[in-house]
């Protein structure tokens, strides 16, 4: 299943517009709230595909019946990109465990890279929904090889991925190639990927923008 936040009007537009904006985007802090109010968005907007039971709770004048969820989702993010993302999910799904994970892009001198994986805590997977944020799926390597590695703490029982903006082509990769049921939600998906794995028009670099340029390695 693949959900464009974009294709019905509403708030999310805006904050897009304002990510995207090649002079908007510069202040830092606005840049990070409003991907966080896109993960805030998309945990509503997932909330409602979750299982849920009748839990009675006693007012001061009687007693109500609520629907509360029946199991928490785990949230997972991939460093350091996805911070400002996940947090408007840990806003939303506030008892839920965590999952994080350092994949990053190593680039070599000839212009390729690699996805390298250094950095993974996560608590057991088996049966659970996992949340993965990541503000850009590209190419998609990334969030497979983050998905294949997290397998070894135990077979999910459905994965929602999170993101700012998707690439058609990083889609079509993670639906052949992550062994799990997937669905993706996207605040936006372009068609174009550059030879350097850039989604066109994309928004640019997201970790950068986020917080700070880095030092290439």
């Amino acid at each position: 299943m693949i959900i464009n936040l974009s294709e019905t009007n509403s708030l999310v537009g805006e904050w897009m517009s304002e990510i995207r904006d090649e002079v908007t985007q510069t202040d830092r802090m606005r840049f990070r709230r409003n991907l966080e109010r896109l993960g805030e968005v998309a945990s509503y907007e997932i909330s409602k595909t979750l299982t849920y039971v009748d839990k009675e709770v006693q007012t001061p004048l009687g007693t109500a019946t609520c629907g509360v969820l029946k199991q928490q989702p785990v949230l997972g993010t991939i460093l350091r990109a996805g911070l400002a993302l996940h947090q408007g999910l840990v806003n939303y799904f506030d008892k839920a465990d965590h999952a994080y994970i350092s994949a990053y892009r190593k680039h070599n001198r000839d212009g390729s890279f690699e996805i390298s994986l250094e950095y993974v805590s996560c608590p057991p997977l088996d049966g659970q929904v996992l949340i993965l944020s990541d503000p850009m799926l590209a190419t998609g390597a990334s969030l497979v090889k983050t998905i294949d590695h997290l397998a070894e703490f135990g077979k999910p029982a459905h994965i929602h991925i999170v993101t700012a903006i998707a690439c058609t082509i990083g889609i079509e990769y993670v639906q052949r190639n992550a062994d799990a049921n997937i669905s993706i939600w996207a605040g936006d998906i372009d068609d174009e990927l550059t030879a350097k794995g850039y989604i066109v028009p994309g928004l640019g670099d997201a970790g950068d923008l986020a917080f700070g340029t880095k030092v290439q390695q």
